[in-house]
């Protein structure tokens, strides 16, 4: 199943996709809902960034080969690494990533994201995944000079647009064995897959959900493969994660 939130006249819904036509839901994505009998084609609606989420958590270091790219003799991470981006830099598909006027060297990151389900704490790896509404493509832009002068990543990571996320929240796959890919203006950066991952989906929400409460609508993007660098105003960035779909994003510098 593929949810998106859309814009028609001004009023915005949650619905789901079928054959190129959006049916209207009634209720909540995260609760009990309804599929309603009305629908559009999508081509006649506006879709937008289908989750809001109260809480933007990241994973670092998740992929040994982006682990190494930072230096042979980096270690890996023994447990998944926590930072958080603003709620506020999410945009949506087809929409520009905005390079600020204080950047000086912005990268691309690809990455697969969970949005959350329920209301959750302290929950097993073993029921984890039953708490994951479904999974989005996700860019974890990032602002390279800010990330290695803070010593933390919040700045360099919350910047408006720097998390692009795809139209499309998808159910009923399995995460853990999806290809990952960017490309930077048709060349290919970045070609993995989920299973690479150093902690598996389950094991990053069981291990953030005993940080934090996780609240509906949550989203935790999961880490990226080797392969980042740098974006410039005028590139076009391509993501694809093999059953949730394709994210494409102009880049431009800010006005």
């Amino acid at each position: 199943m593929k949810f998106v939130r859309y814009e028609v006249e001004d009023q915005k819904y949650y619905g789901i996709v079928e054959n190129d036509k959006v049916k209207e839901i009634e209720g909540c994505i995260y609760g009990e809902y309804e599929v309603t009998d009305k629908e559009r084609a999508l081509d006649e609606v506006t879709l937008l960034p289908p989750v809001e989420p109260s809480k933007l958590i990241a994973i670092g270091l998740n992929y040994l080969d982006h682990v190494k790219e930072g230096g042979a003799d980096r270690e890996p991470p023994t447990e998944p690494l926590i930072f958080l981006k603003a709620p506020t830099s999410i945009c949506g598909n087809g929409e520009p990533i905005i390079i600020p006027k204080q950047a000086s060297l912005t990268h691309y990151e690809a990455e697969i994201g969970v949005v959350i389900k329920n209301k959750i704490k302290r929950v097993t790896e073993e029921e984890a995944l039953d708490h994951a509404l479904g999974y989005i493509v996700a860019n974890d832009v990032s602002e390279r000079v800010f990330q290695r002068g803070d010593g933390q990543w919040t700045r360099a990571k919350s910047f408006d647009t720097f998390c692009p996320v795809g139209d499309y929240i998808v159910t009923d796959i399995d995460p853990n064995e999806q290809k990952i890919s960017c490309h930077l203006n048709g060349e290919v950066k970045q070609d993995s897959n989920t299973n690479n991952m150093i902690f598996n989906i389950q094991k990053i929400i069981s291990y953030v959900s005993d940080q934090m409460t996780l609240l509906p609508g949550d989203v935790i993007i999961t880490g990226t493969p080797a392969g980042v660098g740098p974006i410039e105003p005028g590139d076009k960035v391509r993501i694809e994660v093999e059953e949730v779909g394709v994210l494409e994003n102009p880049v431009v510098a800010e006005a």
